[in-house]
């Protein structure tokens, strides 16, 4: 179903499959899982968001100003003041809830110390296909190189079996790992790159988001136009009563409360008999 371009914009619709719903322009739902565990947070004054981790091994910036159209860069370090052991990116226009999988994932990962949040890449990336793959993924191996198709062929993950150079990947050159999707013909509407020693539970927290066939929530002013062309979209429908009834139903007492009809007034209440009246002063 195709939304009307007259329609309201608050309007919500339910979005599958989820490759295709695109972001929901709020950085919140990503960056709350490290809020929890109290990571620090800053903000510049351009309105990018910084949070690290309490030995600052972990770094995540979420820069709707930043240079390009990496809206997400999460890095990983062997000490706070070491090179970049990892790293991760997420375009503007990737699935909120992709982003939430990494870092939900990266959180609990911290929990259990170095060896899950910096040591915990392996040599088994089928473990990142497999939610690909039972969500009905082509799987080709082409060469050293894994591809991997959603259904609709919206959608890809390519691996390189021969790791890039270090310092080209943490460049953002080249990365081991690149996940993207969307309609457009020459470049994807969103994009994910995982350097080679990014942990390979957070990636596969992010594919496992990606195969979840659950519906995604949108807006209607967040509806892309390859959104509208190609996904599957279904209207929620309003609360009974909406927020605009209740609000109109307040406001409708209010006026009853404060407003008389002319020529009336309010009625007396009878006297009470002398025989009441001694009786509820003795109570």
């Amino acid at each position: 179903m195709s939304p009307s371009v007259r329609e309201d914009p608050f309007q919500e619709y339910l979005v599958s499959p989820r490759h295709l719903a695109g972001s929901t322009a709020i950085g919140d739902p990503g960056l709350q899982p490290l809020r929890d565990l109290g990571w620090a947070l800053h903000h510049d004054d351009l309105g990018n968001t910084y949070v690290s981790a309490p030995d600052h091994r972990i770094r995540l910036g979420y820069l709707p100003d930043g240079d390009d159209d990496g809206l997400w860069r999460i890095s990983a370090y062997d000490d706070a003041f070491g090179s970049v052991r990892w790293a991760a990116i997420f375009n503007d226009r990737t699935p909120t809830e992709f982003v939430t999988a990494f870092t939900t994932a990266l959180a609990q990962a911290y929990t259990q110390g170095p060896d899950a949040y910096l040591h915990g890449a392996t040599n088994k990336p089928g473990q990142a296909f497999t939610p690909l793959t039972a969500a009905g993924w082509q799987h080709d191996r082409r060469g050293w190189t894994d591809e991997l198709t959603a259904p609709d062929s919206l959608a890809r993950l390519t691996y390189e079996h021969l790791a890039p150079d270090h310092q080209s990947e943490i460049a953002g050159h080249h990365s081991r790992w690149w996940l993207r999707g969307g309609a457009g013909r020459r470049f994807p509407d969103w994009y994910a790159t995982f350097t080679t020693h990014t942990p390979t539970q957070l990636i596969t927290a992010t594919t496992t988001a990606i195969a979840d066939p659950t519906p995604v929530t949108r807006y209607a002013r967040e509806l892309s136009l390859p959104t509208r062309n190609h996904a599957q979209l279904a209207p929620i429908a309003p609360p009974i009563p909406t927020p605009l009834d209740v609000r109109r139903a307040q406001a409708a007492r209010a006026r009853t409360a404060t407003t008389q009809r002319p020529g009336t007034a309010a009625p007396r209440p009878a006297p009470l008999s002398p025989t009441a009246a001694a009786g509820r002063r003795a109570r």
